[in-house]
């Protein structure tokens, strides 16, 4: 991402001037997921002086009256009023699976919860990902999407003979979206050291104990700069998939 996360933290990145951490959340928060844990570490500081200081009325529509009785402000839409965000310094150098397991008090009583990494958005029907991973009974669950960049997988006989070069994007090839459904024993499996999709799920896929919801629908990375502008292009288009869910479709 170049020079950027060299100032702030990757999903302070921002897409349509707001960072790429504030659409992951408004995306569970459509679909009536208000709680979060931030799992904080490299200029984790920046990310608290954001809300912190989250003044609605520059990113939300409102009506300004100025009476008598002095100046009123209503604000027409309100993002942050109903979320509950535990910010937490999980380590600078911490691996995915060590953030996890170091806010486990955090849970309160929660037997599952959700996770994804603070670089990705999709309009994967959230209802539908937690239904098939209750239903499959597992310990963990991953959207696994088409991969987005440009490549060719090609195939050869012993002599190196090109039997056939296949576009990637219309393979069978599937990759880790980074959304997740987990059951709270996860973290019962995770020891110093582990990353979560190397040793945590390795040992998961030995017990038969990890199962995927594989997604056709949009997934967008924002892995490097040609992802970030894809997805300018896309909220410029003033009707993103990942905003395309109304409170309305969220079920009772």
């Amino acid at each position: 991402m170049g020079d950027a996360t060299r100032r702030i933290p990757k999903p302070m990145i921002e897409v349509g001037g707001r960072p790429i951490l504030w659409h992951i959340m408004n995306y569970y928060s459509m679909w009536g997921h208000d709680e979060f844990i931030l799992c904080l570490g490299y200029k984790g500081e920046v990310v608290k002086q954001y809300f912190l200081s989250y003044n609605g009325a520059l990113l939300n529509d409102f009506v300004l009256d100025r009476d008598s009785d002095g100046t009123k402000m209503e604000l027409l839409s309100r993002d942050l009023d109903k979320w509950r965000i535990t910010f937490v310094d999980t380590g600078l150098n911490s691996t995915i699976a060590e953030r996890l397991k170091a806010v486990e008090r955090y849970l309160g009583d929660d037997q599952e919860f959700l996770a994804t990494y603070g670089d990705g958005l999709t309009d994967a029907p959230l209802p539908a990902v937690i239904d098939s991973f209750r239903e499959s009974g597992k310990t963990a669950m991953f959207l696994s999407v088409r991969p987005q960049f440009n490549a060719h997988i090609v195939s050869t006989d012993a002599d190196g003979s090109v039997l056939a070069v296949e576009d990637l994007n219309r393979s069978d090839v599937r990759i880790n979206g980074g959304f997740f459904v987990l059951k709270r024993r996860i973290l019962d499996l995770i020891e110093p050291g582990h990353e979560l999709v190397e040793e945590t799920f390795e040992r998961l896929i030995a017990e038969g104990e990890l199962v995927t919801f594989p997604y056709e629908g949009f997934f967008g990375p924002m892995d490097t700069i040609k992802d970030r502008q894809r997805l300018e292009s896309l909220n410029e288009s003033g009707d993103p998939p990942w905003r395309r869910i109304t409170p309305a479709t969220v079920p009772a």
